[in-house]
């Protein structure tokens, strides 16, 4: 089963077509999540980002725990060289070059799933 998080970048005014050209140009990290001994711990499904005015939300999809998936993202480098472009248009600095800081990105800007409706759902 599948777990859903959107996390909440505060941008500074102004920034919005740099970061979203930033996301853009970003590189995939590895799907498959591994824990610091190389376990395959979990998988990355998919990945949306929504840019607005200072603000941008990344929504994710994974298999496995968040903390885990946290912890596999810091050490990926595409999300190491997309972490430092971005740095310099939040509003809010955040640490997401260790596990510790990322996991603390991820408590602090996460946003859990409330609703998830489909046209499948037996409702018109």
């Amino acid at each position: 089963m599948s777990e859903w998080m959107a996390l909440l970048y505060p941008l500074k005014a102004g920034s919005e077509e740099a970061v979203t050209q930033i996301f853009q140009e970003s590189g995939r990290p590895s799907h498959t999540v591994l824990d610091e001994n190389g376990q395959e711990v979990g998988r990355l499904l998919r990945t949306l980002v929504f840019v607005g005015r200072e603000k941008a939300v990344r929504v994710i999809e994974v298999e496995g725990s968040m903390a885990l998936v946290s912890a596999h993202m810091s050490r990926q480098p595409a999300v190491r060289a997309f972490e430092a472009k971005v740095e310099e248009h939040l509003s809010q600095p955040r640490d997401m070059l260790s596990p510790e800081g990322a996991r603390s990105f991820f408590a602090a800007a996460g946003m859990q799933l409330v609703l998830h409706r489909t046209d499948d759902d037996g409702e018109n």
